[in-house]
């Protein structure tokens, strides 16, 4: 993509000599009545694309309104570009916000939609909007009322409406939710150009397999809390370096559990009070097949088994507890 100043708006610097990160989340805290929706949380972002990664509910959404001055911290501070962002207008125009579930106008067209927000920064350039338009491969369709469109296309008009004035920095909640395989590569592909001119974008996913493809840095966010921040390859690491349990329900609770704690894949075995065995293993590739193996030397049959950890939020869980 080629940079350009648009009418109305100043140039972008992509990193500014006195800032030496694009945006700074220190101690922040967020409740709602006895609801404690994020918990003293602090991390730093570059220039660059950050993944904040972490389950539905996780408060993934309200430390994006918080960096964006939507939503002031219970307690704590958040800075863009080294500045206070809450009431902050300056500041306002160096950041843009994608929301998942942030309403469009129906009644407008994507061009008109594009052009509304561009003239809400004081853009007049029509060029501008073009190559927003273009941009998120919606040229097409701009005609087109907004209303009629699908949930990945009204994902990408918002987008053209929040590139439209090259802001430095972009925050983007679930920015792939309803879009096809080849929308979102080409969204993925946008980002990356972005990001390569010095610009920082942090988005939020609650799938691994996005963020792997995206982010070079990732913030692991579950109830509110940081559970883990670095490089992708080392939260893969920590996500997996973890122990895994299995619950089984079988004809005879003890011969299988006298037969799985031989097994050198298996740390621990415990049965509860109706039979139920509980199975604790490093790895659950190699407890998954010593399970039916065990079971069918001992002639047992197997009526239930059922990894009880393998959810994120048991994952992040876990990284949280570390």
């Amino acid at each position: 993509m080629t940079a350009r100043t648009p009418t109305g708006a100043e140039p972008f610097s992509p990193q500014p000599s006195a800032v030496s990160h694009s945006l700074e989340v220190d101690h922040v805290s967020r409740w709602f009545g006895d609801v404690v929706a994020v918990n003293d949380v602090s991390f730093a972002v570059g220039p660059g694309i950050t993944g904040l990664l972490g389950p539905n509910g996780a408060g993934k959404t309200t430390l994006l309104k918080i960096l964006a001055g939507l939503l002031a911290p219970s307690q704590g501070q958040v800075r863009v570009l080294g500045q206070a962002v809450r009431g902050n207008p300056a500041v306002y125009r160096q950041v843009s916000m994608v929301m998942e579930q942030e309403a469009v106008y129906p009644f407008m067209t994507a061009r008109e939609f594009v052009r509304f927000n561009a003239h809400l920064q004081g853009i007049r350039d029509e060029s501008v909007v073009e190559t927003a338009l273009r941009e998120v491969d919606l040229l097409d369709v701009a005609e087109r009322k907004v209303g009629g469109f699908s949930k990945g296309m009204k994902q990408r008009t918002k987008l053209a409406a929040a590139l439209v004035h090259q802001p430095p920095v972009l925050l983007l909640d679930e920015p792939f939710s309803g879009t096809d395989p080849r929308q979102r590569m080409a969204l993925m592909e946008l980002l990356r150009r972005w990001a390569s001119e010095g610009r920082a974008v942090l988005f939020s996913s609650h799938i691994l397999e996005e963020v792997e493809q995206l982010a070079q840095d990732v913030a692991v966010i579950v109830g509110g809390k940081l559970a883990a921040l670095g490089g992708i390859r080392g939260i893969r690491a920590a996500m997996l370096d973890r122990p895994h349990h299995v619950r089984i329900r079988a004809s005879d609770p003890r011969a299988l559990a006298g037969g799985l704690i031989r097994e050198p894949k298996v740390q621990g075995v415990t049965m509860a009070e109706d039979g139920t065995l509980i199975v604790e293993a490093a790895e659950l590739g190699g407890a998954a097949l010593a399970i039916p193996r065990v079971a069918r030397a001992q002639d047992i049959r197997l009526f239930e088994v059922v990894s009880e950890d393998e959810s994120l939020e048991s994952v992040f869980a876990y990284l949280v507890g570390r």
